[in-house]
């Protein structure tokens, strides 16, 4: 864990809270210990103000649809997850045996949780105010490449705005099916409209097959 905090530039004062953020259920399963999920829980809440407070400062002349649009980029599974290279989180993550071998070290859904629930227990340890600086740090390459043009797509945020447009009701994302092991999940997911399935698409994480799905459904609109 002091390797961690090196590399994330922290050294905790209450090191349980670290220990937990990576703590995968699947490890904690196994040995009968808390999870990360809470922490997770309120680490997306926190991502998603202070991201929301700096396009806000920051894009003083911009609208709310192209502020919502920009920080879904940078809050989304893809993004925490290429982000999350930069502090080598992978590496850290406790991870039960089957998780091990079924690859969960590298899988985006898995390391953006933990990245999540690492941003909390810093804002639990720390404060806000150094939470901030630290996420604002660690995402600055992230902002700016959002702000220039240069992120992937979230598919889900432009389908919305493309049904606000067309005076549409907005789409609901349903799991249509889910296999394999807990530790290698598919999804595949349907968006529909109105009653009426316009696409189905899968992916190894809900927030995956919902990307999918929801470019499917903007090709078919």
């Amino acid at each position: 864990m002091t390797e961690f905090e090196k590399k994330i530039g922290y050294e905790f004062k209450n090191k349980k809270l670290l220990t937990q953020a990576l703590t995968h259920s699947s490890y904690a399963n196994e040995r009968k210990v808390g999870n990360n999920e809470r922490l997770e829980f309120l680490g997306d809440s926190v991502l998603g103000f202070i991201t929301a407070e700096y396009l806000f400062t920051r894009l003083k002349g911009s609208q709310e649809g192209s502020l919502s649009k920009l920080r879904a980029s940078l809050v989304c599974e893809q993004s925490l997850y290429d982000i999350s290279k930069k502090i080598d989180l992978s590496r850290y993550i406790l991870l039960g045996h089957g998780e091990e071998l079924g690859g969960g070290r590298e899988r985006p859904s898995v390391v953006s949780d933990a990245f999540e629930a690492v941003l909390a227990a810093i804002y639990l340890d720390a404060g806000l105010d150094f939470a901030r600086e630290w996420l604002l740090g660690v995402m600055s390459d992230a902002f700016e490449d959002a702000i220039s043009g240069n992120r992937s797509r979230d598919y889900k945020t432009e389908l919305q705005e493309y049904l606000q447009h067309i005076k549409r009701n907005r789409a609901s994302y349903r799991v249509a099916s889910e296999s394999g092991p807990d530790h290698n999940k598919y999804f595949e997911i349907e968006v529909v409209l109105d009653g009426r399935v316009l696409a189905r698409a899968g992916g190894t994480s809900k927030k995956e097959a919902e990307q999918n799905a929801a470019q499917l459904a903007l090709k078919k609109l």
